[in-house]
């Protein structure tokens, strides 16, 4: 029986999971706004980011839920 060898004939065959939390914050508008991303491990530390950008500016920011929502800026 005849064998190929060599890097074309290699298969390979990667099952990953990757899971991270991102926190996307802008300042400004859409245009000309200044947009910030993290990236974290677990939900617990990305709620932890949320709540210091909340707490570093008052009222500044605003909550948007359900329909109001809008896609972070990429």
């Amino acid at each position: 029986m005849e064998r190929t060898w060599g890097r074309l004939t290699r298969l390979d065959v990667w099952l990953a999971r990757e899971i991270r939390w991102h926190v996307v914050a802008r300042a400004g508008d859409s245009e000309t706004g200044k947009v910030l991303r993290w990236e974290f491990a677990t939900e617990d530390e990305a709620r932890q980011m949320v709540r210091r950008l909340v707490q570093a500016d008052g009222s500044q920011w605003r909550e948007q839920t359900g329909d109001t929502a809008t896609q972070p800026p990429r």
